[in-house]
């Protein structure tokens, strides 16, 4: 599996391979597991989906940063990624932890696709 370096990239081989909706599925599986009330429809665009999740990641870490540290350590997004971001611009960290937890349910989903 090649890394997706962008959200476009993550995008077009989720759909090369006909995984986008099990992407989405991944997503709401994990939000619902962390308690978060976030369910996207299988059919959403992948602009929607990832403006959507960007403003709940947004609103996580502003209101509820307990929850927000819940849904990280439940997707299994990479600590050592987290700490390489930097927090002083709390849009442009969201966006990035977005892309982080976007990357690993991919990771996910394509794994268990390849290795089932």
């Amino acid at each position: 599996m090649l890394q997706p370096k962008n959200f476009e990239e993550l995008i077009t081989q989720a759909n090369q391979v006909n995984l986008y909706n099990k992407l989405v599925k991944q997503l709401n599986k994990d939000f619902l597991l962390a308690n978060i009330d976030l369910d996207f429809d299988e059919d959403i665009l992948p602009t929607s989906l990832k403006f959507l999740l960007h403003e709940t990641i947004f609103k996580l870490i502003q209101e509820k940063f307990a929850e927000y540290l819940n849904v990280l350590y439940i997707i299994d997004v990479p600590e050592h990624k987290i700490k390489q971001l930097d927090g002083s611009d709390i849009v442009l960290l969201s966006e990035q932890v977005t892309f982080l937890i976007l990357l690993r349910e991919w990771q996910k989903v394509w794994y268990k696709q390849q290795y089932k």
